[in-house]
């Protein structure tokens, strides 16, 4: 009887510590953004690795003021960069608030967000965003790729939770050892 419920302790314990990794990196859905938007004095930078490549074109992207409501009536620029990312930026902005809009080649939108551009030369980045595509399910949970000291240090978190548990569910067992 003593066995069994050790045993069964001992799995619920080593799968807990198995999904220690997956909940540290995880981040939530909502947090994911097609596009991100900086400001720097009176320059305003957007990246994305949303698009893809389409008859040489990235796709563009526009810088609306507040009554300008359509994408077409903005200060638009094409995106420049490589199949992971894509950026493109307007200089000489005005302080104001501005909606910055990227429509990829192939016409689909990658994403929408607000910026404030301020007179003073301190980074503002708004909050208050949406994703447009929804949940990248196709991608592994991740459009990010991690680095090798990333896993390795993951691994050895796992790895020595599981050492840890394994220890203390045995001293437990046995009292008098070690």
């Amino acid at each position: 009887m003593r066995t069994s419920r050790l045993l069964v302790r001992s799995g619920l314990t080593v799968a807990a510590a198995a999904t220690l990794p997956l909940a540290v990196t995880a981040r939530p859905a909502s947090a994911v953004s097609g596009i991100s938007v900086s400001t720097t004095g009176s320059m305003v930078s957007v990246v994305t690795s949303a698009c893809a490549q389409l008859n040489g074109s990235w796709g563009t992207a526009s810088l609306l003021t507040s009554g300008q409501a359509n994408f077409a009536q903005g200060r638009q620029v094409a995106l420049s960069g490589t199949s992971i990312s894509q950026s493109a930026a307007w200089s000489g902005v005005t302080p104001g608030t501005y909606t910055v809009v990227v429509v990829c080649s192939n016409g689909s939108t990658a994403g929408t967000q607000s910026v404030i551009v301020s007179a003073a030369s301190t980074p503002t980045i708004s909050t208050t965003t949406a994703p447009t595509r929804g949940v990248l399910g196709g991608m592994g949970g991740t459009v990010r790729e991690y680095g090798t000291v990333t896993m390795i240090v993951g691994g050895a978190m796992a790895g020595s939770g599981i050492i840890a548990a394994v220890w203390f569910l045995r001293r437990r067992s046995k009292p008098h050892r070690l």
